[in-house]
């Protein structure tokens, strides 16, 4: 029962008026500084343990997300167009589910929904959702190269907006020129 409470909280929050992605942060909580993130085990598809330091090297659109959750649902394509416009050797989104059922029903969500340019990775704990203080789903963290967070958006948005492609762009082309942190 507590879980069904935990999920029906996490739904309202989620549905809880935000900012449409626009103006110069889009709709995210930049930090002055970036933030050390906790370490956190995803499995891939095929059951293989992962973490975000197999994202090492490249800024990641960290988005914590479920398929009961209606929002949630509602921008993963948007996720999808982005990931396939702005993916690259620097750059990628990745959507982290959490559904206690498993990777079956995420792998029929992305095919009754033509999800095919984002990787499916699920933690059916949940425990990163509250590791990362994700308070609600949709949470999306914008993660640095070398692993910190730098911002953070909660509740939804459109993430192939040109407001928010332009964002993500104006973040992460400085560290193109550069490279990560040495």
């Amino acid at each position: 029962m507590t879980a069904l409470i935990f999920a029906a909280f996490l739904t309202v929050v989620a549905l809880l008026p935000t900012a449409v992605a626009s103006g110069p942060s889009a709709g995210f909580a930049m930090h002055a500084a970036p933030r050390d993130l906790p370490r956190i085990a995803f499995q891939d598809e095929a059951g293989q343990t992962l973490s975000l330091d197999d994202w090492r090297g490249k800024y990641v659109l960290l988005n914590v997300w479920a398929t009961w959750c209606p929002p949630c649902r509602n921008e993963m394509p948007t996720l999808d167009n982005l990931q396939a416009g702005l993916g690259s050797g620097r750059f990628e989104v990745l959507t982290l589910s959490i559904d206690r059922a498993g990777v079956g029903v995420v792998r029929r969500f992305y095919d009754e929904s033509g999800i095919a340019n984002l990787r499916l990775v699920i933690d059916k704990s949940g425990r990163s959702a509250a590791d990362l203080g994700a308070i609600g789903l949709p949470a999306t963290i914008l993660i640095d190269p070398d692993g910190r967070e730098v911002g953070r958006r909660l509740g939804p948005a459109e993430w192939d907006a040109p407001e928010v492609a332009g964002f993500i762009l104006k973040i992460i082309s400085p560290w193109k020129e550069r490279g990560p942190r040495q």
